[in-house]
């Protein structure tokens, strides 16, 4: 295998069930051999700032080498880590099948996860985790809980900062008065008869953030798929455990996706696709999932029956056309593809859903919006976030658009805050929608 080939990156299933994953002594030498590979390369300088980080502990040892780096000085390195993917989807050229067998992002769960092994997670990190019941709650009590978030809220900020560690400048996302699975139960709109994809069945996965945060990207994509023809269910057996993966739980990861396939299993043996909002998501049951449990035959299933919101809606397009009835839209969009987004290997299909509107102007930005989940919102990763995402920033905020859109929407809000900070006074600052399909919503003229 020669450096820079052109074969596609394959991924080894997780050993985490084995004594040898949690071994400390062999995982130090795991992480000097790829480090120091790393060092030698540093091709992945301008990703996350994981690498910067351990470059400068190279760089300013002792003998300029890995090998006067002390192992307690690698935690900041894994830190910064966002497992967004990038460094081994699209820079590394050792990844396997080169000999060399780099992954850096499962090298930096497993040290994550040796930590939480021996360790635990701290009170504040679990809890930021449990997405689904901090939803539930947070949902009933809706009002309160938005007012306690907002930036402006000194008090409730302070605390937020003083025990869970949250950057009082961070914007946090919204709770919704309603779930999604709520507002399906009773408003879900039936589907047109006669149009192009009525053969089609989905499920929409509702996720943690589609059904108590921004429930505005479901409403919007029922609403688009009713236009289709397609019979489309709202389901949420439980979040997708990304928030978890990022403290290295993978145990608790894996019981999630026990839970959430078992659930999908009956909906995948009836022909319905399973269709994710959000790309994080989507990347979790559709790569991480079978690589954690790579014998389970419900999430090898709900594997191949999982597709992107967006890489679904092109699908229709593609194959049946879509239902007639698009209209323009006025002034412009510029929209970020998000690292998870490119993760998944599907292509830009936020984009080429946008491009289905008539006469778009589209600007696309394919970069690291610097977020990377609960990471980007915490103390000082806050401004560290906003300086990686700033190229970012300064692309959308020259663009010129009426619209912002990312397919994720913590990086749309992230990058919201960064067009804020560097736009000149006066200047008019689009306006954020959640989900490209929002956009297509509206040119349909349909609720979302």
């Amino acid at each position: 295998m020669r450096e820079g080939s052109l074969e596609a990156p394959t991924r080894h299933p997780l050993d985490w069930r084995s004594e040898d994953f949690y071994d400390e002594a062999k995982l130090d030498a795991e992480v000097r051999r790829v480090f120091d590979i790393c060092h030698t390369c540093r091709r992945c300088f301008n990703l996350c700032d994981s690498f910067p980080r351990l470059f400068d502990l190279v760089d300013n040892s002792k003998s300029g080498e890995l090998d006067t780096v002390a192992s307690g000085d690698f935690a900041p390195v894994v830190d910064a880590c966002t497992l967004c993917d990038m460094c081994f989807m699209t820079k590394c050229p050792y990844v396997p099948p080169h000999e060399f067998n780099i992954d850096f992002p499962h090298l930096m769960l497993r040290y994550r996860a040796v930590e939480a092994k021996k360790n635990g997670v701290s009170f504040a990190d679990r809890t930021l985790a449990e997405t689904d019941r901090n939803g539930r709650i947070a949902t009933k009590i809706s009002s309160v809980a938005n007012w306690a978030t907002a930036i402006g809220n000194r008090l409730t900020r302070s605390l937020a900062s003083r025990f869970f560690g949250i950057n009082p400048q961070a914007a946090l996302p919204p709770f919704a008065d309603e779930t999604l699975q709520a507002f399906a139960a009773k408003s879900l709109p039936q589907p047109a008869v006669a149009a192009p994809a009525k053969a089609r069945k989905a499920v929409l996965y509702a996720t943690c953030y589609g059904d108590f945060n921004e429930t505005s990207i479901g409403k919007a994509a029922v609403a688009v798929l009713a236009k289709n023809g397609v019979e489309t269910k709202v389901v949420h057996p439980g979040c997708c455990g990304m928030p978890k993966l990022e403290q290295g739980l993978i145990d608790e990861v894996a019981e999630s996706a026990k839970t959430v396939a078992k659930a999908f299993a009956p909906y995948i043996a009836e022909g319905y696709a399973i269709v994710a909002p959000v790309p994080s998501c989507a990347l979790m049951l559709k790569f991480e999932w079978p690589l954690i449990l790579p014998e389970d035959e419900d999430v090898k299933r709900l594997s191949a029956a999982t597709r992107d919101l967006s890489e679904y809606i092109v699908d229709i397009a593609q194959k049946e056309g879509l239902a007639e009835g698009l209209q323009p839209i006025d002034g412009g969009v510029a929209f970020h593809v998000s690292c998870h987004s490119r993760a998944q290997n599907i292509g830009q299909k936020g984009a080429e859903l946008l491009r289905l509107v008539p006469g778009v102007n589209l600007s696309v930005v394919e970069r690291c919006s610097g977020h990377g989940g609960a990471w980007g919102c915490k103390g000082e990763h806050f401004e560290i976030a906003l300086k990686v995402g700033k190229p970012v920033a300064r692309q959308i905020a020259g663009a010129g658009k009426k619209y912002l859109v990312s397919e994720c929407p913590l990086a749309g809000t992230h990058i919201e805050q960064g067009v804020e900070r560097i736009a000149s006074e006066g200047q008019p600052k689009p306006e954020r929608l959640a989900h490209p399909i929002e956009l297509l919503a509206r040119a349909y003229g349909v609720a979302g």
